[in-house]
């Protein structure tokens, strides 16, 4: 039922974090808070302007709990009189870490309009406020994110060791691969399952059957490693590590949420 309407989610959710990552943790939440919502419900709501409401809740809730910025000024209505109601082409072009300038209400607002194309009365609906609100955000966040330019968070890890780990899986390896892991490293095979301690030894037995390189890059400001199947030019996913003491105590997969490598930043290393 939601297949169609997950990556459009998934868009929503990475610009307003700014992070395809925790885009994807907001999508899951999403679906874990509909899927409950449901069953107190006596007949199914409009599916796709549902979820995006849940989802833009859900993205407040994950703001709020990180202590980003949630307010703004009150939108000056003078400001609606010059509106132009197609979608902004910079808007649509934006980096993801770009959004991250406007105040909340502003990045909701352009990017359901902008972005993903809703009218402007869905996108009061979805944001709970007036279709005059949300042109006076429209012109505000336009204006901001074309003048300004979105700071990048360095995020840094042992590159020596992301090498190591990508040199050994290269060249099927899988018991040097399985030397670096910690006794009690944690797998999570996004959106499909998670495994801990022993069980994670068997994750690479599928990836000893398929064509899989992987080539260390910059993802989403941190430096993760990109999966090209086939030898393919274009990444298909990506696989991010946290790291202990020179051994590897979490393993995030993509595989399974293919869609976050459109969307990603990706800088080769």
């Amino acid at each position: 039922m939601v297949t169609h309407v997950r990556p459009e989610l998934h868009r929503y959710c990475a610009r307003l974090t700014g992070s395809v990552i925790e885009g994807e943790d907001i999508v899951q939440d999403t679906l874990a808070k509909a899927f409950y919502s449901l069953c107190l419900q006596p007949e199914l709501p409009p599916l796709r302007p549902w979820l995006f409401r849940v989802a833009h809740n859900a993205a407040l809730d994950h703001l709020k709990s990180h202590g980003r910025r949630m307010t703004d000024p009150h939108a000056d209505m003078t400001d609606v009189v010059e509106l132009d109601e197609h979608p902004d082409p910079y808007a649509v072009r934006a980096a993801l870490a770009q959004f991250l300038v406007l105040p909340v209400s502003q990045r909701s607002a352009v990017i359901l309009k902008d972005v993903l194309g809703h009218s402007l009365e869905e996108t009061a609906e979805i944001m709970d406020t007036s279709v005059m609100a949300v042109k006076a955000l429209l012109v505000r966040g336009r204006a901001k994110l074309r003048a300004d330019e979105a700071a990048r968070n360095d995020r840094t890890i042992d590159r020596a060791e992301l090498d190591r780990y990508a040199a050994l899986f290269n060249a099927r390896d899988w018991d040097g691969v399985r030397a670096l892991l910690s006794a009690d490293c944690r797998l999570d095979l996004v959106s499909k399952s998670q495994r801990r301690g022993p069980q994670v030894a068997m994750y690479f037995r599928r990836y000893a059957r398929e064509n899989v390189t992987l080539r260390v890059v910059e993802v989403d400001g941190q430096i993760g490693l990109a999966a090209h199947v086939d030898g393919a030019a274009n990444a298909a996913y990506f696989i991010l590590l946290r790291w202990h003491s020179g051994l590897v105590t979490d393993i995030r997969d993509f595989r399974y949420v293919d869609y976050i490598a459109a969307e990603a930043e990706v800088v080769p290393l």
